[in-house]
């Protein structure tokens, strides 16, 4: 390939290793790293005690609360509510932290002359 030759997406070749090697980019991957790590081990650690209390715990996790309502479907149906409510966190945190990063990253891929101009 030479110098003026692109790749298949229309950049030249050497313009993903610059983005990906860029301060903007790591910090982008740092914000991401920053709430997905956290909220991944958060989310299995509620699980696996989940998974514990229903082997180890049948009296706790059979205890009823209203009628044939017990414990353990409680909190069965609170993994679902975790699962919403970190995927509504993860939203609102990537629009106000990743998407204005990542959209400035794209237009300085896509513009490269306004980004000098800054």
């Amino acid at each position: 390939m030479s110098p003026t030759d692109t790749d298949v997406s229309g950049e030249p070749p050497d313009t993903w290793e610059q983005v990906q090697s860029s301060a903007e980019f790591r910090q982008l991957r740092t914000r991401l790293r920053r709430f997905v790590f956290p909220m991944a081990v958060l989310f299995l650690a509620w699980y696996l005690l989940y998974v514990l209390l229903a082997d180890y715990a049948h009296g706790f996790m059979s205890t009823k609360l209203a009628g044939n309502f017990t414990v353990g479907l409680l909190f069965g149906l609170l993994q679902f509510v975790s699962t919403f409510l970190i995927t509504w966190l993860y939203v609102r945190y990537a629009n106000r932290n990743l998407d204005p990063l990542s959209e400035r990253i794209r237009e300085d891929i896509e513009n490269p002359a306004e980004k000098e101009r800054r």
